[in-house]
């Protein structure tokens, strides 16, 4: 035994002595590959970010008076205040001037939320058949459509779970209830849903049959489109939700609906022309995967809170009017069924509405 571990030492000895012999040219090729692996990796993320941001600049580059002007399918959402009593004449009368001869056709305006089971308390919308009435009179031809939204459930937490057959049949019954109530139309805002929900799709089927039968539209507000293929498959990563659809699933929604709403912001973007022709990117996207003869709207940023993923100074109303008239005249110059709409009533300045018409609305020239 003590042989053994004389051995066994003068073994340890000679190997700690090769270590320290070998060891510090190692570490210093080591550290060499690692520093020069880092630098790679820098010089390959500052390539790929300045050229996505190049291709987002050349997608906001074009001539946007190809597209023309409004085709009058335009919207905007409201806020609850409308339906609760909040909102007077006064309030009425401006909406009405800001509305009339703008080519806005279609108010969402905010009538739930929906319960988690997929009911809604008729309590929420006391003053919704005076509001409607009066647009009704004041505004000839625009829709009142009840704006429905809820929080969608995800690995059994709270919020609407859209696997389920028995609250689909609930979320239906509660759009037959705003129509009873006299909306002209309903507008689904259920986030967030992932890009290949079977759930979601069945639900529009079940809510689209319903509006059809009442010759009404069903719209909804839905994501963006992968501006990378396949990004809504690591999205998970970075994002707490859901951010983007694969553009096939957005087809399918289109298909089964009669407008769908893109939230075109919200995209982190630092300034005016990359969130421009990032606009222009996502209104191509969806330019492509929408049919004819469903009404395509691309949502403007009116509101003005800033965070990690809106800057207020870079999404503007300017900026996303341009980028959506440069794709449309670039993709789909002649077609009839698209539109913009604004987010949101109780945020946009005076300055966001004189944009839009500036912009896309009548008052930048004929129609």
């Amino acid at each position: 035994m003590w042989i053994t571990d004389r051995m066994s030492h003068r073994l340890a000895t000679r190997v700690r002595q090769r270590f320290r012999q070998w060891t510090p040219p190692s570490r210093r090729r080591v550290l060499r590959l690692l520093r020069h692996a880092t630098i790679a990796a820098t010089v390959l993320a500052v390539l790929a970010v300045a050229a996505a941001a190049t291709a987002l600049r050349a997608q906001y580059a074009g001539n946007p008076a190809a597209a023309g002007r409004t085709r009058g399918h335009d919207a905007v959402w409201l806020g609850h205040a409308w339906v609760d009593g909040r909102r007077g004449p006064a309030d009425l009368a401006l909406l009405r001037s800001r509305v009339r001869d703008s080519g806005i056709s279609d108010l969402y305006v905010h009538t739930g939320p929906l319960a988690d089971d997929g009911t809604l308390d008729p309590k929420l919308y006391p003053a919704a058949a005076a509001f409607i009435a009066d647009v009704h009179r004041e505004l000839p031809g625009v829709r009142v459509q009840a704006w429905l939204g809820d929080v969608v459930a995800h690995s059994g937490g709270p919020g609407l779970h859209l696997d389920d057959a028995a609250l689909r049949s609930r979320v239906r019954d509660s759009c037959a209830q705003v129509l009873d109530a006299g909306f002209d139309g309903v507008h689904l805002d259920l986030e967030p849903v992932p890009s290949g929900d079977p759930g979601f799709l069945t639900l529009l089927d079940a809510v689209h049959q319903l509006t059809e039968e009442r010759g009404v539209p069903l719209s909804a507000a839905v994501p963006q489109i992968d501006p990378l293929p396949h990004l809504h498959t690591v999205a998970h990563l970075p994002f707490s939700h859901p951010k983007w659809w694969a553009q096939a699933y957005f087809g399918q929604v289109a298909r089964r609906v009669d407008q769908i709403a893109v939230m075109a912001y919200d995209t982190a973007m630092p300034t005016t022309s990359l969130f421009g022709g990032y606009v222009a990117q996502q209104t191509g996207l969806a330019l492509s995967a929408t049919p004819p003869s469903t009404e395509l709207v691309i949502g403007l940023p009116g509101y003005h809170t800033g965070d990690m993923g809106h800057h207020a100074y870079a999404e503007t109303v300017d900026a996303a009017v341009r980028g959506a008239r440069v794709a449309l005249a670039r993709h789909d110059r002649h077609r009839r069924m698209f539109g913009l709409s604004l987010y949101v009533d109780f945020h946009a300045t005076a300055g966001d509405w004189a944009a839009y018409r500036r912009g896309w609305g009548t008052e930048g020239g004929t129609p």
